[in-house]
C-alpha cells in the first residue's frame, strides 16, 4: 500500500509494510467489546449481550483481516483506514479537515484540485459516516420489524417478520463492527497524520524520530502492555454534540490529531520504551476515546433510526407509522414489485 506524504509542492510515495494496520488485533478488539458493554438500557437488548459484545469485538478486525483480497479490493479499501492531512490542518493542501466536502466523490475533486490524489490521502472520515448510517438504516428496519411481530394485526406475516428480525440482528453485528474498526483507526494519531510512520521528510525542528514507530506504537506496544481493565476504565462520559454527523466526525479526527506531536514527543522522551508506563497509558487513553466514540455512535445511530422512512414508492413507509400500527409493513419489507 502507498501513501503520500506532502509539503508544499513535494509530494513523496511511501510504501508501508501491509502489516501495518490503525491498532492491531488487540486493540480494535478491546475497542468493540468496550463499547458495546457500555451501552445504556435504553438501547435493544440483543446489543447488550455478552455474545453481541465478543461478535463486534472480532468483527471490528474484519477489514484488516480481509486485506490481501484482491488487487480490487485492496485499492478500494484500503485507503479508507486513514486520512494523511499536514500539520496546517489541510488534506495535503486541500481541503481542510474542519471543512470536509459533503460526499467523496467531492472530496476526491477537492483534493485532486490542489494537486493530490484522494486513493493516496486516504478518507478515513467517509469510511465513519458510511458505516454510520448503514447502522442507522438498519436499526430503522429492526424497529419496523419488532414492532410488525409483535401486532397481533399482522401475523398472517409473523413467521417472516420474526426471521427477518433475526437477520438484520445479525447485519447491524456486522456493521457495527465495521463502524468500530473504523472510529478505532480514527483515534490512533498516527492515521490522521503525514507522519503517519516516522517523521519523514519535513522540517523536523522538534528532531522527531524518522524510524517507523507505528506498528510497534499500536500493535506490539498495546498487545503487551494494554488490558482491556484498563481501557475500560479510561472511557468518557456519553457526548451528544448536538452537531451534524459530519462536523462530530471532523471534530474527533481533529482532535487526535492534536496528539500526533505529543504522541513524537512521547517518542523521544523514551515513553514508549518497554517497562515504561506513559505508552501503555497514552494508548489505552486513545483505545478508550475510541470505544467511548463508538457507544455515543450507536447510540445516536439508534435515536436517529426513528425518524426514518424505508422501502421505496408506491410501498415506501415511516418508522413511526409501523410502530403506531397505522401501516402494514410487508409489501415494502418482503418487496412486493
Amino acid at each position: 500500500m502507498k501513501r503520500v506524504l506532502a509539503t508544499g509542492l513535494t509530494v513523496l510515495l511511501v510504501a508501508l509494510p501491509s502489516a501495518v494496520f490503525g491498532w492491531g488485533s488487540t486493540g480494535h478488539r478491546f475497542i468493540g467489546q468496550v463499547a458495546m458493554r457500555s451501552l445504556p438500557a435504553d438501547t435493544p437488548a440483543f446489543l447488550r449481550t455478552p455474545q453481541a459484545a465478543l461478535d463486534v469485538g472480532e468483527y471490528s478486525r474484519e477489514p484488516d483481516r480481509s486485506k490481501g483480497a484482491g488487487r480490487v479490493h485492496d485499492s478500494d479499501r484500503d485507503p479508507g483506514h486513514f486520512l494523511d492531512f499536514n500539520d496546517d490542518g489541510t488534506v495535503l493542501g486541500g481541503p481542510a479537515l474542519s471543512a470536509l466536502p459533503a460526499t467523496r466523490a467531492d472530496f476526491d475533486a477537492a483534493v485532486r484540485k490542489a494537486g493530490a490524489d484522494s486513493w493516496k490521502s486516504g478518507y478515513l472520515p467517509y469510511s465513519i459516516i458510511d458505516r454510520w448510517e448503514q447502522l442507522a438504516k438498519s436499526m430503522a428496519y429492526w424497529r419496523v420489524l419488532t414492532a410488525a411481530e409483535a401486532n397481533p394485526a399482522w401475523s398472517a406475516h409473523r413467521a417472516y417478520f420474526t426471521a427477518d428480525r433475526r437477520r438484520r440482528e445479525a447485519q447491524i453485528l456486522v456493521t457495527i463492527g465495521e463502524l468500530s474498526h473504523f472510529v478505532g483507526d480514527g483515534s490512533q494519531p498516527l492515521h490522521v497524520t503525514v507522519h503517519f510512520n516516522g517523521w519523514g521528510d519535513f522540517p523536523n525542528p522538534g528532531g522527531y524520530t524518522t524510524a517507523k514507530i507505528h506498528a510497534p506504537f499500536e500493535s506490539d506496544l498495546v498487545q503487551a502492555s494494554v488490558t482491556e481493565a484498563a481501557v475500560a476504565a479510561k472511557m468518557l462520559p456519553p457526548n451528544d454534540c448536538h452537531c451534524s454527523l459530519q462536523k462530530r466526525v471532523s471534530d474527533y479526527l481533529a482532535a487526535t490529531g492534536a496528539l500526533v506531536v505529543p504522541l513524537y514527543q512521547l517518542e523521544k522522551a523514551g515513553g514508549l520504551v518497554a517497562g515504561d508506563p506513559r505508552g501503555p497509558a497514552f494508548a489505552a487513553q486513545r483505545i478508550a476515546v475510541g470505544a467511548s466514540e463508538l457507544r455515543d455512535l450507536i447510540v445516536e445511530a439508534w435515536q436517529v433510526s426513528a425518524t426514518q422512512t424505508l422501502g421505496y414508492k408506491p410501498n415506501a413507509f415511516s418508522v413511526a407509522d409501523v410502530v403506531a400500527g397505522k401501516v402494514d409493513p410487508y409489501p415494502g419489507l418482503y418487496g412486493i414489485d
